[in-house]
Protein backbone atom coordinates (compact mmCIF):
# COMPACT_ATOMS: atom_id res chain seq x y z
CA UNK A 1 0.00 0.00 0.00
CA UNK A 2 1.31 3.47 -0.88
CA UNK A 3 1.92 6.14 1.71
CA UNK A 4 -0.97 8.11 3.09
CA UNK A 5 -1.67 11.63 1.84
CA UNK A 6 -0.63 13.01 5.22
CA UNK A 7 2.66 11.09 5.17
CA UNK A 8 3.36 12.12 1.59
CA UNK A 9 2.64 15.76 2.40
CA UNK A 10 4.95 15.68 5.41
CA UNK A 11 7.73 14.16 3.32
CA UNK A 12 7.31 16.73 0.56
CA UNK A 13 7.21 19.54 3.10
CA UNK A 14 10.46 18.32 4.65
CA UNK A 15 12.13 18.03 1.24
CA UNK A 16 11.08 21.51 0.22
CA UNK A 17 12.27 23.02 3.46
CA UNK A 18 15.66 21.34 3.13
CA UNK A 19 15.88 22.48 -0.49
CA UNK A 20 15.14 26.02 0.64
CA UNK A 21 17.83 25.67 3.32
CA UNK A 22 20.40 24.51 0.75
CA UNK A 23 19.61 27.40 -1.60
CA UNK A 24 19.77 29.90 1.26
CA UNK A 25 23.16 28.52 2.36
CA UNK A 26 24.53 28.88 -1.16
CA UNK A 27 23.20 32.36 -1.82
CA UNK A 28 24.08 33.53 1.67
CA UNK A 29 27.64 32.25 1.23
CA UNK A 30 27.98 33.94 -2.16
CA UNK A 31 26.90 37.29 -0.73
CA UNK A 32 28.77 36.78 2.54
CA UNK A 33 31.94 36.61 0.49
CA UNK A 34 31.35 40.09 -0.92
CA UNK A 35 30.94 41.88 2.38
CA UNK A 36 33.33 39.80 4.46
CA UNK A 37 36.08 40.66 1.96
CA UNK A 38 35.17 44.35 2.16
CA UNK A 39 36.05 44.31 5.85
CA UNK A 40 39.40 42.68 5.08
CA UNK A 41 40.36 45.09 2.27
CA UNK A 42 42.54 47.40 4.41
CA UNK A 43 44.46 44.39 5.79
CA UNK A 44 44.89 42.93 2.30
CA UNK A 45 45.96 46.36 1.03
CA UNK A 46 48.71 46.60 3.66
CA UNK A 47 49.91 42.99 3.47
CA UNK A 48 50.08 42.68 -0.33
CA UNK A 49 51.01 46.35 -0.95
CA UNK A 50 48.08 46.97 -3.28
CA UNK A 51 47.29 50.19 -5.14
CA UNK A 52 43.65 51.39 -5.08
CA UNK A 53 43.17 49.94 -8.57
CA UNK A 54 44.48 46.49 -7.61
CA UNK A 55 42.36 46.61 -4.46
CA UNK A 56 39.26 47.25 -6.56
CA UNK A 57 40.15 44.15 -8.59
CA UNK A 58 39.81 42.00 -5.46
CA UNK A 59 36.10 42.88 -5.58
CA UNK A 60 35.70 43.29 -9.33
CA UNK A 61 37.36 40.00 -10.37
CA UNK A 62 34.79 38.12 -8.29
CA UNK A 63 31.85 40.22 -9.50
CA UNK A 64 32.96 40.03 -13.15
CA UNK A 65 33.14 36.23 -13.06
CA UNK A 66 29.71 36.15 -11.48
CA UNK A 67 28.28 38.45 -14.15
CA UNK A 68 29.86 36.61 -17.08
CA UNK A 69 29.16 33.04 -15.99
CA UNK A 70 25.79 33.32 -14.25
CA UNK A 71 23.85 33.09 -17.56
CA UNK A 72 26.00 30.12 -18.61
CA UNK A 73 25.40 28.43 -15.25
CA UNK A 74 21.66 28.84 -15.65
CA UNK A 75 21.74 27.46 -19.20
CA UNK A 76 23.89 24.47 -18.18
CA UNK A 77 21.51 23.68 -15.34
CA UNK A 78 18.47 23.93 -17.60
CA UNK A 79 20.09 21.59 -20.12
CA UNK A 80 22.01 19.02 -18.09
CA UNK A 81 20.45 19.15 -14.63
CA UNK A 82 20.11 21.95 -12.10
CA UNK A 83 21.15 19.91 -9.06
CA UNK A 84 24.18 18.49 -10.87
CA UNK A 85 25.62 21.86 -11.82
CA UNK A 86 24.66 23.43 -8.52
CA UNK A 87 26.94 20.86 -6.84
CA UNK A 88 29.71 21.55 -9.39
CA UNK A 89 29.46 25.27 -8.69
CA UNK A 90 29.70 24.80 -4.94
CA UNK A 91 32.81 22.62 -5.29
CA UNK A 92 34.53 25.19 -7.55
CA UNK A 93 33.61 27.94 -5.09
CA UNK A 94 35.16 26.03 -2.19
CA UNK A 95 38.35 25.35 -4.18
CA UNK A 96 38.56 29.00 -5.22
CA UNK A 97 38.16 30.08 -1.60
CA UNK A 98 41.03 27.80 -0.62
CA UNK A 99 43.23 29.29 -3.35
CA UNK A 100 42.38 32.82 -2.15
CA UNK A 101 43.36 31.94 1.41
CA UNK A 102 46.71 30.58 0.22
CA UNK A 103 47.53 33.57 -2.03
CA UNK A 104 50.79 35.41 -1.37
CA UNK A 105 50.69 38.03 -4.16
CA UNK A 106 48.08 40.47 -5.40
CA UNK A 107 47.92 38.73 -8.80
CA UNK A 108 47.36 35.27 -7.33
CA UNK A 109 44.60 36.63 -5.10
CA UNK A 110 42.86 38.37 -8.00
CA UNK A 111 43.02 35.24 -10.19
CA UNK A 112 41.75 33.07 -7.33
CA UNK A 113 38.88 35.49 -6.78
CA UNK A 114 37.96 35.10 -10.45
CA UNK A 115 37.91 31.29 -10.06
CA UNK A 116 35.83 31.65 -6.92
CA UNK A 117 33.42 33.82 -8.90
CA UNK A 118 32.95 31.12 -11.54
CA UNK A 119 31.77 28.69 -8.87
CA UNK A 120 29.61 31.33 -7.26
CA UNK A 121 28.08 32.16 -10.65
CA UNK A 122 26.93 28.62 -11.34
CA UNK A 123 25.59 28.29 -7.79
CA UNK A 124 23.86 31.64 -7.73
CA UNK A 125 22.26 31.15 -11.15
CA UNK A 126 20.58 27.96 -10.02
CA UNK A 127 19.38 28.88 -6.51
CA UNK A 128 16.41 30.88 -7.74
CA UNK A 129 15.79 28.43 -10.58
CA UNK A 130 15.67 25.43 -8.22
CA UNK A 131 13.30 27.28 -5.90
CA UNK A 132 11.07 28.22 -8.83
CA UNK A 133 10.90 24.58 -9.93
CA UNK A 134 10.47 23.21 -6.39
CA UNK A 135 7.73 25.46 -5.03
CA UNK A 136 4.30 25.92 -6.64
CA UNK A 137 3.23 29.53 -7.33
CA UNK A 138 1.09 29.77 -4.20
CA UNK A 139 4.13 29.02 -1.99
CA UNK A 140 6.89 30.42 -4.19
CA UNK A 141 6.66 34.00 -2.91
CA UNK A 142 7.22 32.87 0.67
CA UNK A 143 10.22 30.80 -0.39
CA UNK A 144 11.71 33.69 -2.36
CA UNK A 145 11.14 36.01 0.59
CA UNK A 146 12.97 33.62 2.92
CA UNK A 147 15.75 33.16 0.32
CA UNK A 148 16.16 36.93 -0.01
CA UNK A 149 16.15 37.41 3.77
CA UNK A 150 18.76 34.73 4.45
CA UNK A 151 20.86 35.93 1.54
CA UNK A 152 20.60 39.38 3.06
CA UNK A 153 21.66 37.93 6.40
CA UNK A 154 24.79 36.53 4.76
CA UNK A 155 25.40 39.85 3.08
CA UNK A 156 24.83 41.65 6.36
CA UNK A 157 26.79 39.36 8.65
CA UNK A 158 29.82 39.47 6.37
CA UNK A 159 31.34 42.58 7.97
CA UNK A 160 30.66 41.28 11.49
CA UNK A 161 32.05 37.81 10.81
CA UNK A 162 35.01 39.38 9.02
CA UNK A 163 35.66 41.70 11.93
CA UNK A 164 35.59 38.83 14.43
CA UNK A 165 37.91 36.68 12.31
CA UNK A 166 40.36 39.54 11.75
CA UNK A 167 40.48 40.13 15.50
CA UNK A 168 42.04 36.69 15.97
CA UNK A 169 43.61 35.76 12.61
CA UNK A 170 44.93 37.28 9.40
CA UNK A 171 42.92 38.18 6.29
CA UNK A 172 43.10 34.64 4.85
CA UNK A 173 40.55 33.59 7.48
CA UNK A 174 37.77 35.40 5.59
CA UNK A 175 38.27 32.89 2.76
CA UNK A 176 38.81 29.78 4.89
CA UNK A 177 35.41 30.30 6.50
CA UNK A 178 33.70 29.41 3.21
CA UNK A 179 34.99 25.83 3.22
CA UNK A 180 32.93 24.38 6.11
CA UNK A 181 29.85 26.30 4.94
CA UNK A 182 30.24 24.75 1.49
CA UNK A 183 30.56 21.26 2.97
CA UNK A 184 27.28 21.71 4.87
CA UNK A 185 25.57 23.07 1.78
CA UNK A 186 26.76 20.14 -0.31
CA UNK A 187 25.49 17.62 2.23
CA UNK A 188 22.01 19.18 2.35
CA UNK A 189 21.88 19.44 -1.44
CA UNK A 190 22.78 15.79 -2.02
CA UNK A 191 20.17 14.63 0.50
CA UNK A 192 17.23 16.91 -0.32
CA UNK A 193 17.34 18.60 -3.72
CA UNK A 194 15.63 16.81 -6.59
CA UNK A 195 17.07 16.89 -10.09
CA UNK A 196 15.24 18.98 -12.67
CA UNK A 197 15.98 20.15 -16.20
CA UNK A 198 14.34 21.75 -19.19
CA UNK A 199 12.92 19.01 -21.42
CA UNK A 200 13.39 21.28 -24.43
CA UNK A 201 16.84 22.63 -23.56
CA UNK A 202 18.54 24.87 -26.11
CA UNK A 203 22.12 24.63 -27.37
CA UNK A 204 24.64 26.58 -25.32
CA UNK A 205 25.55 30.05 -26.61
CA UNK A 206 29.32 29.79 -26.08
CA UNK A 207 30.07 32.70 -28.44
CA UNK A 208 27.64 34.92 -26.56
CA UNK A 209 29.23 34.04 -23.23
CA UNK A 210 32.72 34.83 -24.57
CA UNK A 211 31.67 38.17 -26.11
CA UNK A 212 29.93 39.29 -22.93
CA UNK A 213 32.72 38.12 -20.60
CA UNK A 214 35.53 39.82 -22.50
CA UNK A 215 33.42 42.91 -23.16
CA UNK A 216 32.70 43.43 -19.46
CA UNK A 217 36.34 42.67 -18.64
CA UNK A 218 37.53 45.36 -21.06
CA UNK A 219 35.11 47.99 -19.77
CA UNK A 220 35.92 47.27 -16.13
CA UNK A 221 39.68 47.16 -16.78
CA UNK A 222 39.59 50.52 -18.55
CA UNK A 223 37.54 52.16 -15.82
CA UNK A 224 39.77 50.85 -13.03
CA UNK A 225 42.95 51.88 -14.87
CA UNK A 226 41.55 55.40 -15.30
CA UNK A 227 42.16 55.87 -11.58
CA UNK A 228 45.93 55.72 -12.14
CA UNK A 229 46.28 56.78 -15.80
CA UNK A 230 44.93 59.74 -17.82
CA UNK A 231 41.69 59.11 -19.72
CA UNK A 232 43.59 59.44 -23.01
CA UNK A 233 46.12 56.77 -22.08
CA UNK A 234 46.11 53.58 -24.13
CA UNK A 235 45.57 51.46 -21.00
CA UNK A 236 42.26 53.25 -20.55
CA UNK A 237 41.07 53.98 -24.10
CA UNK A 238 41.86 50.64 -25.74
CA UNK A 239 40.19 48.36 -23.13
CA UNK A 240 37.16 50.65 -22.89
CA UNK A 241 36.74 50.87 -26.65
CA UNK A 242 37.35 47.16 -27.16
CA UNK A 243 34.99 46.25 -24.34
CA UNK A 244 32.19 48.43 -25.68
CA UNK A 245 32.65 46.98 -29.17
CA UNK A 246 32.48 43.44 -27.80
CA UNK A 247 29.31 44.21 -25.83
CA UNK A 248 27.78 45.69 -29.00
CA UNK A 249 28.86 42.58 -30.92
CA UNK A 250 27.25 40.48 -28.18
CA UNK A 251 23.93 42.31 -28.57
CA UNK A 252 24.02 41.91 -32.37
CA UNK A 253 24.95 38.23 -32.03
CA UNK A 254 22.07 37.62 -29.65
CA UNK A 255 19.61 39.05 -32.17
CA UNK A 256 20.69 36.74 -34.98
CA UNK A 257 21.85 33.47 -33.39
CA UNK A 258 19.18 30.74 -33.27
CA UNK A 259 20.21 29.80 -29.70
CA UNK A 260 20.78 33.10 -27.83
CA UNK A 261 22.05 33.25 -24.27
CA UNK A 262 19.41 35.92 -23.66
CA UNK A 263 16.20 34.50 -25.20
CA UNK A 264 14.06 37.23 -26.76
CA UNK A 265 10.99 35.69 -25.14
CA UNK A 266 12.30 36.75 -21.73
CA UNK A 267 12.60 40.40 -22.68
CA UNK A 268 9.11 40.53 -24.10
CA UNK A 269 7.98 40.57 -20.49
CA UNK A 270 8.20 44.21 -19.41
CA UNK A 271 8.40 43.24 -15.76
CA UNK A 272 11.49 41.08 -16.42
CA UNK A 273 13.36 43.71 -18.44
CA UNK A 274 12.57 46.51 -16.00
CA UNK A 275 13.45 44.36 -13.00
CA UNK A 276 16.88 43.58 -14.46
CA UNK A 277 17.64 47.24 -15.21
CA UNK A 278 16.53 48.38 -11.76
CA UNK A 279 18.52 45.60 -10.07
CA UNK A 280 21.65 46.58 -12.03
CA UNK A 281 21.36 50.27 -11.12
CA UNK A 282 20.70 49.51 -7.46
CA UNK A 283 23.77 47.33 -7.04
CA UNK A 284 25.88 49.71 -9.11
CA UNK A 285 25.41 52.07 -6.17
CA UNK A 286 25.49 49.67 -3.20
CA UNK A 287 28.84 47.99 -3.90
CA UNK A 288 30.64 51.32 -4.18
CA UNK A 289 28.99 52.58 -1.00
CA UNK A 290 30.22 49.59 1.02
CA UNK A 291 33.73 49.89 -0.46
CA UNK A 292 34.11 53.57 0.42
CA UNK A 293 32.45 53.49 3.83
CA UNK A 294 34.77 50.66 4.89
CA UNK A 295 37.87 52.62 3.83
CA UNK A 296 36.60 55.74 5.61
CA UNK A 297 35.92 54.05 8.94
CA UNK A 298 39.04 51.85 9.07
CA UNK A 299 41.73 53.92 7.34
CA UNK A 300 40.62 57.46 8.21
CA UNK A 301 38.72 57.11 11.48
CA UNK A 302 41.00 54.31 12.72
CA UNK A 303 38.24 51.85 13.53
CA UNK A 304 39.06 48.17 14.02
CA UNK A 305 37.62 45.65 11.53
CA UNK A 306 35.31 44.36 14.28
CA UNK A 307 33.91 47.80 15.08
CA UNK A 308 33.41 48.49 11.38
CA UNK A 309 31.63 45.17 10.93
CA UNK A 310 29.38 45.65 13.94
CA UNK A 311 28.40 49.12 12.71
CA UNK A 312 26.87 47.51 9.63
CA UNK A 313 24.33 45.73 11.86
CA UNK A 314 22.45 49.02 12.00
CA UNK A 315 21.83 48.50 8.28
CA UNK A 316 21.43 44.73 8.29
CA UNK A 317 18.78 44.40 10.99
CA UNK A 318 16.39 46.87 9.30
CA UNK A 319 17.09 45.09 6.01
CA UNK A 320 16.04 41.71 7.38
CA UNK A 321 12.95 43.08 9.11
CA UNK A 322 11.81 44.98 6.04
CA UNK A 323 12.47 42.02 3.72
CA UNK A 324 10.20 39.86 5.88
CA UNK A 325 7.35 42.36 5.44
CA UNK A 326 8.00 43.03 1.75
CA UNK A 327 5.40 40.41 0.84
CA UNK A 328 2.71 42.26 2.79
CA UNK A 329 3.68 45.54 1.13
CA UNK A 330 3.49 43.92 -2.30
CA UNK A 331 0.05 42.53 -1.54
CA UNK A 332 -1.25 46.01 -0.74
CA UNK A 333 0.60 48.09 -3.32
CA UNK A 334 1.54 47.70 -7.00
CA UNK A 335 5.13 46.60 -7.74
CA UNK A 336 6.26 50.03 -8.92
CA UNK A 337 5.35 51.59 -5.57
CA UNK A 338 7.37 49.11 -3.50
CA UNK A 339 10.39 49.01 -5.83
CA UNK A 340 10.63 52.75 -6.49
CA UNK A 341 9.91 53.54 -2.85
CA UNK A 342 12.74 51.29 -1.71
CA UNK A 343 15.11 52.89 -4.22
CA UNK A 344 14.11 56.40 -3.16
CA UNK A 345 14.77 55.61 0.51
CA UNK A 346 18.08 54.06 -0.52
CA UNK A 347 19.07 57.22 -2.40
CA UNK A 348 18.34 59.35 0.67
CA UNK A 349 20.41 57.00 2.83
CA UNK A 350 23.43 57.24 0.51
CA UNK A 351 23.11 61.02 0.58
CA UNK A 352 23.21 60.91 4.38
CA UNK A 353 26.29 58.64 4.36
CA UNK A 354 27.97 61.02 1.89
CA UNK A 355 27.95 63.69 4.61
CA UNK A 356 29.94 61.52 7.06
CA UNK A 357 33.55 62.53 7.74
CA UNK A 358 36.28 61.91 10.31
CA UNK A 359 34.67 64.49 12.62
CA UNK A 360 31.03 63.42 12.22
CA UNK A 361 29.14 61.82 15.11
CA UNK A 362 28.23 58.19 14.42
CA UNK A 363 24.58 59.12 14.86
CA UNK A 364 24.59 60.52 11.33
CA UNK A 365 26.01 57.30 9.90
CA UNK A 366 23.50 55.33 11.99
CA UNK A 367 20.59 57.16 10.35
CA UNK A 368 22.11 56.48 6.94
CA UNK A 369 22.59 52.80 7.74
CA UNK A 370 19.00 52.35 8.98
CA UNK A 371 17.52 54.05 5.92
CA UNK A 372 19.75 51.96 3.66
CA UNK A 373 18.51 48.76 5.32
CA UNK A 374 14.85 49.76 5.02
CA UNK A 375 15.23 50.81 1.40
CA UNK A 376 17.11 47.69 0.31
CA UNK A 377 14.85 45.42 2.36
CA UNK A 378 11.89 46.59 0.27
CA UNK A 379 13.79 46.86 -3.01
CA UNK A 380 15.57 43.49 -3.25
CA UNK A 381 12.79 40.87 -2.79
CA UNK A 382 10.21 42.98 -4.63
CA UNK A 383 12.50 43.48 -7.63
CA UNK A 384 13.45 39.80 -7.82
CA UNK A 385 9.88 38.60 -7.64
CA UNK A 386 8.53 41.08 -10.17
CA UNK A 387 11.32 40.12 -12.58
CA UNK A 388 10.56 36.39 -12.30
CA UNK A 389 6.76 36.52 -12.24
CA UNK A 390 6.13 36.41 -16.02
CA UNK A 391 9.09 34.24 -17.06
CA UNK A 392 8.07 31.71 -19.77
CA UNK A 393 7.98 28.04 -18.82
CA UNK A 394 11.24 26.11 -19.09
CA UNK A 395 13.45 29.22 -18.92
CA UNK A 396 13.64 29.73 -15.17
CA UNK A 397 17.34 28.80 -15.07
CA UNK A 398 18.32 31.28 -17.77
CA UNK A 399 16.01 33.95 -16.37
CA UNK A 400 17.29 33.70 -12.80
CA UNK A 401 20.83 33.70 -14.21
CA UNK A 402 20.19 36.96 -16.04
CA UNK A 403 18.63 38.57 -12.94
CA UNK A 404 21.67 37.63 -10.87
CA UNK A 405 24.02 38.67 -13.67
CA UNK A 406 22.39 42.11 -13.70
CA UNK A 407 23.31 42.50 -10.03
CA UNK A 408 26.91 41.48 -10.64
CA UNK A 409 27.32 43.69 -13.71
CA UNK A 410 26.12 46.55 -11.55
CA UNK A 411 28.54 45.58 -8.79
CA UNK A 412 31.64 45.25 -10.98
CA UNK A 413 31.05 48.15 -13.35
CA UNK A 414 29.66 50.28 -10.54
CA UNK A 415 32.72 49.82 -8.36
CA UNK A 416 34.94 50.63 -11.35
CA UNK A 417 32.94 53.78 -12.17
CA UNK A 418 32.64 55.03 -8.59
CA UNK A 419 36.25 54.09 -7.90
CA UNK A 420 37.46 56.04 -10.92
CA UNK A 421 35.37 59.06 -9.90
CA UNK A 422 36.57 58.93 -6.30
CA UNK A 423 40.24 58.34 -7.09
CA UNK A 424 40.42 61.10 -9.71
CA UNK A 425 38.63 63.59 -7.46
CA UNK A 426 40.86 62.74 -4.48
CA UNK A 427 44.04 62.94 -6.58
CA UNK A 428 43.04 66.34 -7.98
CA UNK A 429 42.23 67.70 -4.53
CA UNK A 430 45.53 66.36 -3.17
CA UNK A 431 47.49 68.01 -5.99
CA UNK A 432 45.84 71.37 -5.31
CA UNK A 433 46.47 71.24 -1.57
CA UNK A 434 50.08 70.03 -1.68
CA UNK A 435 51.53 71.78 -4.72
CA UNK A 436 54.41 73.06 -2.59
CA UNK A 437 55.14 69.75 -0.81
CA UNK A 438 58.08 67.79 -2.23
CA UNK A 439 57.26 64.26 -3.46
CA UNK A 440 53.56 64.74 -2.66
CA UNK A 441 52.57 63.56 -6.13
CA UNK A 442 53.97 60.10 -5.43
CA UNK A 443 51.46 59.68 -2.62
CA UNK A 444 48.36 60.53 -4.68
CA UNK A 445 47.33 56.88 -5.07
CA UNK A 446 47.81 56.26 -1.35
CA UNK A 447 45.63 59.26 -0.53
CA UNK A 448 42.92 58.09 -2.94
CA UNK A 449 43.00 54.68 -1.25
CA UNK A 450 42.68 56.26 2.21
CA UNK A 451 46.13 55.03 3.28
CA UNK A 452 46.48 58.03 5.57
CA UNK A 453 49.02 56.41 7.91
CA UNK A 454 51.33 55.53 5.01
CA UNK A 455 51.11 59.09 3.67
CA UNK A 456 51.99 60.66 7.02
CA UNK A 457 54.91 58.25 7.44
CA UNK A 458 56.26 59.31 4.06
CA UNK A 459 55.64 63.07 4.23
CA UNK A 460 55.18 63.86 7.91
CA UNK A 461 52.23 64.41 10.23
CA UNK A 462 51.65 67.94 8.92
CA UNK A 463 50.02 66.62 5.74
CA UNK A 464 47.43 64.45 7.51
CA UNK A 465 44.71 67.10 7.33
CA UNK A 466 45.30 67.63 3.62
CA UNK A 467 45.31 63.87 2.98
CA UNK A 468 42.02 63.35 4.83
CA UNK A 469 40.38 66.30 3.08
CA UNK A 470 41.52 65.04 -0.32
CA UNK A 471 40.19 61.54 0.32
CA UNK A 472 36.88 62.96 1.53
CA UNK A 473 36.57 64.97 -1.70
CA UNK A 474 36.68 61.75 -3.68
CA UNK A 475 34.51 59.92 -1.16
CA UNK A 476 31.71 62.49 -1.32
CA UNK A 477 31.66 62.70 -5.10
CA UNK A 478 31.57 58.91 -5.43
CA UNK A 479 28.77 58.63 -2.85
CA UNK A 480 26.67 61.36 -4.46
CA UNK A 481 27.07 59.60 -7.80
CA UNK A 482 25.83 56.41 -6.14
CA UNK A 483 22.80 58.30 -4.81
CA UNK A 484 21.99 59.52 -8.33
CA UNK A 485 22.21 55.94 -9.65
CA UNK A 486 19.74 54.81 -6.99
CA UNK A 487 17.37 57.65 -7.91
CA UNK A 488 17.66 56.60 -11.54
CA UNK A 489 16.61 53.08 -10.51
CA UNK A 490 13.53 54.56 -8.82
CA UNK A 491 12.60 56.49 -11.98
CA UNK A 492 13.00 53.38 -14.15
CA UNK A 493 10.76 51.43 -11.75
CA UNK A 494 8.05 54.09 -11.86
CA UNK A 495 7.85 54.18 -15.65
CA UNK A 496 8.72 50.55 -16.38
CA UNK A 497 6.42 48.92 -13.81
CA UNK A 498 3.63 51.48 -13.78
CA UNK A 499 1.23 49.22 -15.67
CA UNK A 500 2.33 45.94 -14.09
CA UNK A 501 -0.50 44.86 -11.76
CA UNK A 502 0.02 43.39 -8.37
CA UNK A 503 -0.78 39.69 -8.04
CA UNK A 504 -3.58 39.16 -5.52
CA UNK A 505 -3.19 36.32 -2.99
CA UNK A 506 -5.93 34.38 -4.77
CA UNK A 507 -4.27 34.58 -8.18
CA UNK A 508 -4.40 31.23 -9.99
CA UNK A 509 -1.08 29.41 -10.14
CA UNK A 510 0.87 29.47 -13.38
CA UNK A 511 0.82 26.08 -15.10
CA UNK A 512 4.19 24.36 -15.27
CA UNK A 513 5.62 20.87 -15.52
CA UNK A 514 6.37 19.59 -12.05
CA UNK A 515 7.40 16.45 -10.22
CA UNK A 516 4.52 14.38 -8.91
CA UNK A 517 5.24 15.52 -5.35
CA UNK A 518 4.62 19.15 -6.31
CA UNK A 519 0.92 18.38 -6.60
CA UNK A 520 0.66 17.84 -2.86
CA UNK A 521 -0.37 20.69 -0.62
CA UNK A 522 2.91 21.86 0.87
CA UNK A 523 3.38 25.17 2.63
CA UNK A 524 6.82 26.36 3.61
CA UNK A 525 5.17 27.33 6.82
CA UNK A 526 1.96 29.27 6.72
CA UNK A 527 0.67 30.66 3.41
CA UNK A 528 2.85 33.58 2.39
CA UNK A 529 1.71 36.72 0.62
CA UNK A 530 3.07 37.49 -2.81
CA UNK A 531 6.41 39.21 -2.89
CA UNK A 532 5.82 41.33 -5.95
Amino acid sequence: MGPSLEGETAAVTRRRRLTLAAMCIAQGMTLLDITIVNTALPAIQRDLHMTPGRLEWVISAYALSLAAFIPLGGALGDRYGRKRFFVVGMVIFALGSTACALSTTDLSLIVSRAVQGVGGAVMSALTLSILTETFPPARRAGAIGAWAAIAGLGFGLGPVVGGILLSFADWSSVFWVNVPIAVIGLAVTVVAVEESRDTQARHLDVVGVALLAFGLLGITFGLIESSSHPWGDGLVVLPLTGGLMLVLAFLLWERHTPTPMLPSTLFRARSFTTGCVVYLLGYLALTGVMFYVTLLFQNVDGWSPLRTGVSWLSMNIPFLLTAQYAGGLSRRFPPWVVVSGGCAIGAISVGVLASVSDTTNFGVAFVGYVLLGVGWGAFVPATINVAMRDVPEGTSGGASGIVNAARQVGSSVGLAVLGAIGVNAASSAWARQTSSVADAGRQAQAVAGAEITAVTHALGADVRGAAVDAFLSGYRLAMLTAALCTLAAAVVAVFGLRHVPRVPPSAPPRARPAPEQDRAVDPVGSPAPAVD
